[in-house]
């Protein structure tokens, strides 16, 4: 005989399809500016347009990261209420810290450029390019963390995010993969990228993220305090 699925079985299907139905739909509104011009230019010529509207799509990321914190911890408050309270909590240091990270990649980018196909690019080369991961990485824990801590000053985020990216490298090189796998996912399958795959895949993102910053976002325990 076969046994019938529980009742709260079925309710936490229904609750984690619908966070991530709800969660896709926050995206793509927090990205509007960013996903309008992917569908409509070519990113080798029109990048410098992307550089400029990146950093406005920082509170809407956060937003949805908070989204998945709050699922994540239970779901006590509403879908929409959580991205719009941290989409305004988050807005100005949000789009500061990836103004400056964007700024940083467009840097390393356009030095990258310069010395492709010269003697001195086979030594420089790769330091751009592990800086450049390093920057990325750096950015997405900053996002998480203030998506977390609104108020944190940006000078300790990043303080913070650059020694713990590097601690946990092996998380911070899953993040990077998953978040490479849904550009090239997007690339191909807008539509499907952006409808199904977007909210499960970041939220593998912003859990192993959330685990690389447990050490600086959790209190510690009396446990932990008395030892």
């Amino acid at each position: 005989m076969i046994p019938r699925p529980r009742h709260d079985t079925i309710a936490a299907v229904f609750d984690g399809c619908y966070t991530a139905m709800v969660g896709n739909m926050l995206l793509v509104l927090g990205c509007l500016p960013l996903v309008a011009l992917a569908l409509t230019t070519d990113g080798a010529r029109a990048w410098p347009l992307y550089a400029l509207v990146a950093p406005l799509c920082a509170p809407g990321l956060c937003g949805v990261f908070a989204v998945m914190s709050d699922y994540s911890s239970g779901g006590a408050r509403g879908l929409l209420r959580t991205f719009g309270g941290t989409w305004r909590a988050t807005a100005r240091r949000g789009i500061l810290w990836t103004a400056a990270a964007t700024a940083v990649l467009v840097v390393l980018g356009v030095d990258a450029y310069a010395l492709w196909g010269h003697r001195v690019g086979a030594l420089t080369l790769p330091i751009l390019a592990v800086l450049a991961v390093l920057t990325a990485a750096i950015a997405l824990l900053g996002l998480v963390t203030i998506a977390e801590r609104p108020a944190a000053r940006l000078r300790d985020v990043a303080r913070v995010c650059t020694y713990l990216a590097v601690r946990r490298w092996y998380l911070t090189a899953a993040s990077l993969l998953v978040l490479a796998l849904l550009a090239q996912l997007f690339v191909a399958r807008p539509a499907i990228a952006l409808g199904v795959a977007a909210a499960p895949l970041l939220y593998v993102v912003w859990s192993n993220s959330r685990y690389s910053l447990r050490a600086a976002l959790d209190p510690p325990t009396a446990a932990a305090r008395s030892t």
